[in-house]
């Protein structure tokens, strides 16, 4: 009798590994913002949702999407997210403004964002400064490709304000203002770029998906999407944030062994813009910009940090204390437990 009775509570045991998982994190239930879900740039977090890697750490997401990943950002330091999946800059642009984030598992290790002209609109175009007095379509104003946008524009010698920006989102929209002629020249991610570069609505002028092209823009290695939040959640929640870093290093092994046919089965249809050829150029496009293990470069952050100050004037004088913006320590311990993905 009491060695069934031990069978049986041994078997229950067993059979609620998610629930003894959830009893140990300080806050399964939480959000994440983000801006843009369905790019390619933050294709990791659609992968650890769909293949069910968030679930297996018992963790219950909401994911937020938002226009843009400044917005993304708005809605964890207005409180109502409690993590970003967004670009790895911001952390250091709020480390400027007394606001601690660190970001603690990489998505991405090369910006992806791909500056182009429209040929409608700029048949002539020769260089960059031709964009002078031009309208300019990023995601969202403030977001990663505005300073992508601005940091080319800068070493053209052209200041901001030489431009106008317009946020045209990271979907159709994009795609719609750049035929209908709206916008001039665009700053915007995967699948947007390889759909309008196959219609020859988009001429290419800068294209950081591909990784050493990323390195010679900025002078080196710039970290992209990652994970990242308040150090205050961090601290409260180190078992969540280590959950969630195990979820998006399984997803980075997982695109990295994957195949075309494997990622269109994975992602929801509305990502494909309407064309499987698309999204099937595009992810071939991205998938060497895309982390292969979460961790952060080390030189990553200083890269990062003299982007952001040769392109905003009030961040020139900062001094930026780079290790306090990310840590790779959860996913070192991601890889050790999950060493196949």
């Amino acid at each position: 009798m009491q060695r069934r009775t031990l069978l049986a509570a041994t078997s229950t045991l067993l059979g609620l590994p998610a629930l003894v998982r959830a009893q140990a994190l300080e806050k399964p239930k939480l959000t994440i913002a983000v801006g843009g879900k369905n790019l390619l740039y933050y294709l990791p977090l659609t992968i650890a949702e769909s293949q069910g890697f968030f679930k297996a750490e018992g963790l219950d997401l909401t994911i937020a999407d938002f226009a843009g990943g400044s917005q993304a950002l708005r809605a964890v330091v207005g409180g109502s997210a409690d993590v970003v999946s967004g670009a790895f800059e911001h952390t250091l642009n709020m480390q400027s403004k007394g606001q601690a984030l660190r970001a603690f598992v990489l998505q991405g290790r090369a910006p992806q964002i791909v500056l182009g002209v429209n040929p409608k609109t700029m048949p002539n175009f020769k260089t960059v400064a031709d964009l002078k007095g031009k309208k300019i379509g990023v995601t969202a104003p403030g977001s990663s490709t505005n300073v992508m946008a601005n940091f080319v524009l800068a070493k053209a010698g052209l200041k901001p304000s030489d431009v106008s920006i317009v946020g045209v989102g990271a979907g159709s929209g994009a795609v719609a203002a750049m035929r209908a002629g709206q916008i001039d020249a665009m700053s915007n991610l995967d699948p947007v770029i390889t759909l309008l570069q196959r219609s020859g609505d988009l001429k290419v002028i800068s294209d950081t998906r591909i990784v050493a092209e990323a390195e010679k823009v900025f002078g080196g290695p710039m970290p992209a999407a990652c994970l990242y939040a308040p150090q205050s959640f961090i601290d409260k929640n180190p078992a969540t944030a280590q959950a969630l870093a195990n979820a998006i290093v399984r997803a980075d092994k997982w695109i990295q062994a994957a195949g075309a046919a494997d990622i269109i089965k994975a992602v929801p249809e509305n990502y494909l813009l309407g064309d499987r050829a698309v999204y099937i150029d595009a992810f071939m496009a991205a998938k060497g910009a895309l982390s292969a293990d979460g961790l952060f470069p080390e030189a990553g952050a200083a890269t990062a940090a003299r982007a952001l100050q040769s392109i905003d004037a009030t961040l020139k004088d900062v001094k930026f204390d780079l290790a306090a913006v990310y840590t790779n320590e959860f996913a070192r311990k991601a890889l050790a437990k999950y060493p196949k993905g």
